[in-house]
């Protein structure tokens, strides 16, 4: 092709280019944005769905509750009667153990009522209910009671209105119980229901989105979500006008620029080849006024200038190896390692003039994984290129593999292999491994599966990583001064990874109980602060439970401490297993531990409670005797359960309460659990529900508005606390 030819084909590449990617770009923003609106919308009116019923069936479940709390079986049904006529419910009724019905307020929803805790409806859903165990003051069971609301069009009209969308009810085949929607779009918005998967959201043929939420546990109701697109009609003509428009004008522009400038460019570009082979000295005549003119006027101030920037930049870059020493003291220093990487790569970058490079690390599985990367945008393989750990290179592999492997640096031009290693696309390279620090223990040893012994460093201390860059301006190879930067750069990485280990291995040594493993009191005091500033912040609630396990003097007196420590590791284990991620568990001191629940009210912690009581009742730990045969000691533990902020205002009170309950567990006969008494005396009322809980001009209640009806102490479920007694275990 002639330079006319690619003149014309640069200019129409880079005008077109940028028309074609703007066009494109406008489509699909605005396709994007349509669609992200609708799915925020959607998601925003599934969260207000969500909330609306399950306050909804709070609600239910507070006015059962106000019922069930009346002892006086006449008093009862005078309290359903009032519940219903607060609005607080529909209808309620009264069943006893034998599955009769004692008492049933008048005009009721049809049956069968949807459980709220159930996982899906069964058939169509007609009303909502919230059933709760009915006891007489001595704990024996005398029945349920169930508080309804109906589910009807009103119900989904006041969704729809609250959420802003349009709402259909399924029943269970997926077929149209009740509907907002109109008649046109209902059979679309059905079927693209059908295709909807999860919270995914769906597409119909005229625009609208579609979203389908539930059935799920808590929220029965099968429901499906739809709102109209905001796409502006005839889009993507307009847009297909403006390309072949702005396609024609390209091509009489890049006709014209080519025909006028490819004469004189002939001088030049043959200058420019002597600059590209190295010769520096070599000038353009300058033999007119005009922009080539002044083109070759400034190309031969460049070669001047070039020429003494390549003196003046080798004798910098000896300065820099000299101030990256200092620099590498500093970095060894702090503890944060992904920001020592970031610093130490983008050092070595600037120090040798790459285009790109990263920093590996070797992980227990004999793989590198990259820990921080810059400039390998259009380079990645495969992956995410913002996540720097999807770059994973096994040892032994490729060019970084090999380098990891052998412990000897590499350099060169790149030859892709066959089938690719996973590694970043590039011109040329250079990689050095990095060890530990001579005289640092290896964590994991040299012979490892999967990880071949490296040289001297990387055999006496165990490899840790591997540096690398890729690519220099003007495509040229790494050099040796190249190798000798980057091994200093390496040196540092090795440091600031050792120091980060060492550090962190004492600051969870510092933290952690070396017999159970779990944190110990330390820590206690450091997250009961944190977690109860974070439950002021957003308005939760964090639970505290405080365990002790029953008469373990007598288990360390009749078969001696070493089963005593087996004890406790073997309790602390099966805590450990019946509490979530983001729940705490410490060892506070000899047989005493202690839980934080985050966000969990009371009702869920008594549930962790009894789990925690079972699975120790029932299994007891097998440790061995004093005549070394394995015996099953049978172990129980005594629970104590306070709620932030209900029983106190502050972390260490929280403590103190929930380690009060422990002793009136513990009074009570071990091998339970109660509930921290409230601070203040609870006013008496004739129906402990609060006078202002009226149900909004929508009917549907809003999680957090009003205040929660006053709950006994002890509740239906936890039976009368015994007398407060002496703290004596």
């Amino acid at each position: 092709m002639t330079l006319r030819g690619r003149l014309t084909a640069a200019f129409l590449t880079v005008v077109l280019g940028p028309v074609l990617l703007g066009a494109f770009f406008v489509g699909s923003t605005l396709s994007a944005v349509d669609r992200g609106r609708a799915t925020e919308r959607l998601g925003l009116a599934a969260a207000g769905v969500r909330t609306s019923v399950d306050a909804l069936c709070q609600q239910l479940r507070a006015a059962a509750d106000a019922v069930a709390l009346v002892a006086d079986p006449a008093a009862r049904s005078r309290a359903a009667d009032q519940v219903v006529s607060r609005g607080l419910a529909a209808a309620v009724q009264i069943v006893d153990t034998a599955g009769r019905t004692s008492y049933a307020t008048l005009g009721g929803p049809a049956g069968p009522w949807q459980d709220c805790v159930a996982d899906a409806a069964t058939g169509p859903v007609r009303a909502l209910a919230a059933r709760v165990r009915l006891r007489d003051p001595a704990g024996a069971d005398l029945g349920t009671v169930a508080a309804a609301q109906p589910v009807d069009p009103a119900f989904v009209a006041r969704l729809a209105a609250v959420t802003g969308v349009g709402v259909t009810l399924l029943d269970d085949p997926g077929r149209i119980t009740h509907t907002t929607e109109d008649r046109e779009v209902r059979a679309a918005v059905l079927a693209a229901a059908r295709e909807a998967d999860g919270d995914r959201v769906t597409d119909t043929a005229d625009g609208r989105y579609v979203r389908r939420i539930g059935p799920s546990p808590g929220q029965p109701l099968p429901l499906v979500l739809s709102v109209p697109g905001e796409r502006p009609p005839g889009l993507y003509a307009a847009l297909v006008g403006a390309v072949v428009l702005a396609a024609l004008l390209a091509v009489l522009a890049a006709w014209r620029l080519a025909r006028v400038t490819t004469r004189p460019l002939v001088e030049l570009a043959g200058a420019v080849d002597r600059v590209a082979h190295g010769d520096l000295t070599a000038r353009v005549p300058v033999r007119s006024r005009d922009e080539i003119g002044r083109l070759a006027a400034a190309f031969n101030r460049m070669t001047r200038e070039t020429g003494s920037y390549v003196a003046a930049l080798t004798s910098s870059r000896d300065q820099l190896r000299g101030h990256l020493t200092v620099l590498g003291d500093t970095l060894a220093s702090t503890h944060d390692l992904q920001r020592i990487l970031r610093v130490i790569l983008h050092s070595a970058i600037v120090a040798t003039g790459a285009r790109a490079g990263a920093v590996l690390l070797l992980d227990g599985d004999g793989v590198l994984v990259g820990q921080c990367v810059e400039g390998l945008d259009g380079r990645w393989p495969t992956g995410d290129p913002a996540d720097p750990a999807t770059l994973r290179v096994p040892v032994g592999a490729g060019v970084l593999g090999a380098v990891a492997a052998t412990g000897e640096p590499l350099r060169g031009r790149w030859e892709p292999a066959d089938p690719p290693t996973g590694e970043p696309s590039c011109e040329t390279y250079v990689a050095v491994p990095f060890a530990a620090p001579r005289g640092a223990e290896p964590r994991d040893g040299p012979d490892r599966p999967g990880h071949p012994p490296a040289d001297d460093d990387a055999t006496e201390c165990g490899a840790l990583g591997v540096l690398a860059l890729y690519d220099r301006p003007g495509a040229d190879e790494f050099d040796d001064g190249d190798l000798v930067t980057l091994r200093t750069f390496a040196g540092h990485a090795a440091v600031a990874v050792e120091n980060v280990r060492v550090h962190e291995e004492a600051q969870r040594l510092s933290l952690t109980d070396p017999l159970t493993g779990l944190w110990n009191y330390r820590y206690l005091r450091e997250s009961i602060r944190r977690e109860v500033e974070r439950a002021n912040r957003f308005g939760r609630m964090l639970s505290v439970l405080a365990l002790d396990l029953d008469r373990f003097k007598d288990v360390n007196d009749t078969w001696g401490h070493a089963a005593g420590d087996a004890v406790l590791v073997e309790f602390a284990r099966r805590v450990r297993g019946e509490i979530r991620e983001v729940d705490l568990a410490f060892r506070q001191g000899g047989e005493e531990f202690v839980v934080l629940l985050p966000e969990t009210d009371s009702r869920g912690a008594t549930i962790v409670a009894e789990r925690l009581g079972s699975v120790v009742r029932d299994q007891p730990v097998r440790v061995e005797g004093h005549t070394g045969e394995p015996i099953a000691v049978p172990v129980t533990v005594s629970i104590g359960i306070a709620v932030y902020p209900d029983h106190a205002a502050g972390g260490q009170q929280v403590l103190d309460a929930a380690d009060d309950a422990l002793y009136a567990a513990k009074a009570a006969g071990r091998d339970g659990y109660r509930l921290a008494r409230a601070p203040d005396p609870v006013p008496t009322q004739e129906i402990p529900v609060v006078a202002a809980a009226v149900s909004p001009p929508d009917g549907l209640p809003r999680a957090g508005a009003g205040d929660a009806a006053p709950v006994a102490q002890g509740g239906a479920s936890s039976g009368p606390h015994p007398p407060r007694q002496s703290r004596g275990r």
